[in-house]
């Protein structure tokens, strides 16, 4: 048995201390699994410029992506964790005990940890180093046999059979306990409540162009297809029970409300598109549904508003916070508590129980998921999550269009062609949208129905393709009259954004 064999040892002892770890976060939370957890702390302690890189980048793919690297660099040092075991097994203990001391650190240093949630890392210390030791000492039997028979195995043959059943076991038994962990961790919990019909219901959805135009945006983004853009490497489990929304700081009269008292309000249903400031140009970082929730106007006028606030800080139930002009939660737009997403519970993934929704602002100053607390202050007293590295305060949405169809570097045939897409402007509406071919004048496209100025306009152009290469581009313009430019390509995390092209090759 060579190094390779003593390598695979701490690997095989490490995965199993992962797997358990995993398996007991799944019953206490999710986000102390160990990779997970030093995976997140790894994401606090990022500098921003990184966390833009990443983005930037990976774009959704950043999690999986940290999360495997985070695995990867665990599983290389079990390698050499392993290769040390054979004549240092008590040093090797100690470094693989190191390991779970650090994803302990990590579940512990999060802003909502609790004592319980170090349970998960001494699963995995006490697994892992009891694997590695068990395992080496049965390599030590198997090497101190000495003999070898024609067919491979020691005169200790069963020393032998029982290192490679012992192995094995242990492979098949962390492979169970990591697949029973993940199912528990991610399978979402059943949503049977019933929500109560809105005080103000959104009129019914008119039909939309998707009928006609195919590949179009649905007026409506399916709620399992809307996207999803946040720090967290775990989605939280709330238990509704034991969850209330507070709403306090700079106010006459705290609020907090249950679940059931926040239904019993007041309940409006809108219809309002949500967007990333890291969505690029063209990009799918953008969804429209239907939301049903509490004003924030109204919790703030119950609160009763004091001194000279200017910005409110929501709080996650995991800690994460956003800050929020207040004055975009008090000039009349329909700035929402929402609890209700395309006429369900909001999804796990979403925000279960309730989330922030602001219209006309990105999501990273108006679209708290999960949300626990709502605090009147002022910028200068507090900084949220984005605010303390750096990020703007006050980030109104710029005027965008995306084409749909047809999708860049396809091929159509020559003829009539739809050319598709959605424009935005939240808060603001899209008075306009134009199209040009190649080096063309810009022509006015026609505009899908119009659902309010909060909600995406979907629109196309008939275009009378001929064979050749073709570059398309789109444009939009809001009431305001504000129209969307190439030179509004400005580095990430402004947010604002340039002119899509698309190049298409028709036949």
């Amino acid at each position: 048995m060579g190094r390779t064999h003593d390598a695979c040892l701490g690997i095989l002892a490490a995965s199993a201390g992962l797997a358990a770890g995993h398996l007991a976060a799944s019953l206490v939370d999710p986000a102390s699994s160990p990779v997970v957890a030093v995976g997140a702390a790894a994401i606090d302690l990022a500098p921003t410029p990184v966390k833009e890189w990443a983005v930037a980048t990976f774009g959704t793919a950043d999690k999986p992506i940290l999360l495997g690297s985070v695995l990867g660099a665990t599983l290389a040092a079990a390698a050499l964790i392993g290769l040390l075991a054979r004549r240092r097994l008590a040093l090797a203990t100690a470094l693989l005990t190191g390991l779970g001391l650090v994803a302990g650190i990590a579940a512990l240093g999060r802003p909502v940890a609790s004592p319980g949630d170090a349970v998960p890392a001494v699963a995995a210390l006490v697994v892992g180093a009891g694997v590695l030791v068990g395992l080496s000492r049965l390599t030590r039997e198997v090497a101190a046999s000495g003999r070898t028979s024609a067919e491979g195995t020691s005169a200790g043959g069963v020393s032998r059979r029982t290192m490679v059943g012992a192995s094995l076991g242990v492979a098949v038994a962390a492979v169970l306990a990591g697949v029973a962990g993940q199912v528990r961790a991610t399978t979402r919990a059943v949503r049977d409540r019933v929500l109560p019909r809105p005080t103000e219901p959104a009129p019914p959805l008119p039909a939309g162009l998707e009928a006609s135009v195919p590949g179009i945006s649905p007026l409506q983004t399916p709620t399992d297809r809307f996207y999803r853009v946040d720090v967290n490497l775990a989605v939280p489990r709330v238990q509704l029970d034991a969850w209330a929304l507070d709403v306090d700081g700079m106010v006459a009269r705290p609020l907090r409300l249950t679940f059931e008292d926040l239904v019993r309000l007041p309940l409006v249903e809108r219809d309002i598109t949500l967007t990333c400031v890291s969505n690029e140009v063209g990009g799918s970082y953008v969804s429209s549904g239907r939301w049903l929730g509490v004003r924030v106007s109204d919790l703030l006028e119950a609160a009763g508003l004091e001194d000279a606030p200017d910005q409110v800080l929501s709080t996650a139930v995991d800690g994460f916070t956003i800050s929020t002009p207040l004055a975009a939660l008090t000039d009349g737009r329909d700035a929402l508590v929402a609890i209700g997403l395309n006429g369900s519970p909001l999804p796990d993934e979403h925000g279960f129980p309730a989330r922030l929704v602001t219209p006309g602002l990105y999501g990273f100053v108006g679209a708290t998921k999960w949300l626990r607390r709502l605090t009147v202050t002022t910028y200068a007293a507090e900084q949220a999550y984005w605010t303390q590295r750096q990020w703007a305060t006050d980030a109104p949405v710029k005027t965008s269009a995306r084409i749909d169809t047809p999708t860049p570097l396809t091929t159509v045939a020559g003829g009539r062609v739809a050319v598709g897409g959605v424009a935005w402007a939240q808060h603001r509406g899209i008075a306009r949208v134009e199209v040009r071919v190649d080096d063309g004048p810009w022509r006015t496209a026609q505009l899908g129905p119009d659902i309010g100025d909060d909600c995406w306009r979907q629109w196309y152009l008939p275009w009378d393709a001929t064979p050749g290469l073709h570059r398309l581009a789109v444009r939009a313009t809001d009431r305001d009259g504000d129209v969307q430019t190439a030179e509004r390509a400005t580095p990430f995390p402004d947010g604002s954004s340039g002119i899509q092209e698309v190049v298409v090759t028709v036949t």
